[in-house]
C-alpha cells in the first residue's frame, strides 16, 4: 500500500495501472463558478496523479453544494462509476442558511456512499470568507478539489482490495 506524503494520497505503479481503466464522476455545485472551475480542476490534476485518465471522468455541474448528494446519487447508481467526486464551496452569510446547506450536503454524501457502497468524496469547501475559499480552491495541499480526486481513487482501490470480485463485474 502507498503511504501518503504530506497530505496527499500516493499511488504506486501497480495502484495506477488498476486504476486506468476504472470510470469516475465529478459533481461540482457552481454557485461560485470561478472556484468551481478552480476545483474541477484540481479533481483533474487528482485522477492524473492516480493514473485515471482524464477521458475517464465524467464532469457535471448542479447549482449548488445542496444538489451534490442527489447528483452523486444518480451517479453511483448507474454502476457506470467507481466513486463521485463532489466539489463545491459554501460561505458563511449572515443567517443560519450555511449550517443547513454544509450540514445536508455532507449528510447526503455520506448516505449515498453507504446505501450504494461507491465511494463519495466530500469536497466541499466550507469556509467563513471568500479569501478561506480562495486558499482550498487551487494549488498546494489544500486543494479540495485534487483531494477528493486522490480520496475516490484510494477508496476504489479499498474496494478493489476487499472485494476483488466485483471490481471486475459491474453492476447494470
Amino acid at each position: 500500500m502507498a503511504e501518503s506524503t504530506a497530505f496527499l494520497e500516493a499511488f504506486t505503479d501497480e495502484e495506477k495501472e488498476a486504476l486506468s481503466d476504472r470510470r469516475f464522476a465529478v459533481c461540482v455545485g457552481r454557485f461560485y463558478e470561478e472556484l468551481a472551475e478552480k476545483l474541477v480542476k484540481g479533481a483533474g490534476e487528482g485522477f492524473e496523479m492516480a493514473g485515471v485518465d482524464r477521458a475517464a471522468v465524467e464532469i457535471v455541474s448542479v447549482p449548488g453544494a445542496y444538489e451534490l448528494p442527489f447528483a452523486a446519487k444518480l451517479h453511483a447508481t448507474t454502476g457506470a462509476v467507481d466513486g463521485v467526486a463532489c466539489l463545491g464551496v459554501v460561505i458563511r452569510g449572515e443567517t443560519d442558511h450555511y449550517d443547513f446547506v454544509c450540514a445536508e450536503a455532507a449528510r447526503g454524501i455520506q448516505d449515498v456512499q453507504l446505501e450504494t457502497g461507491v465511494p463519495c468524496a466530500f469536497g466541499v469547501i466550507t469556509c467563513d470568507t471568500m479569501e478561506q475559499a480562495l486558499a482550498r480552491a487551487g494549488g498546494g495541499k489544500r486543494d479540495q478539489g485534487r483531494n477528493a480526486a486522490l480520496t475516490i481513487a484510494r477508496m476504489a482501490l479499498l474496494k478493489q482490495q476487499v472485494n476483488p470480485y466485483r471490481w471486475q463485474v459491474r453492476d447494470g
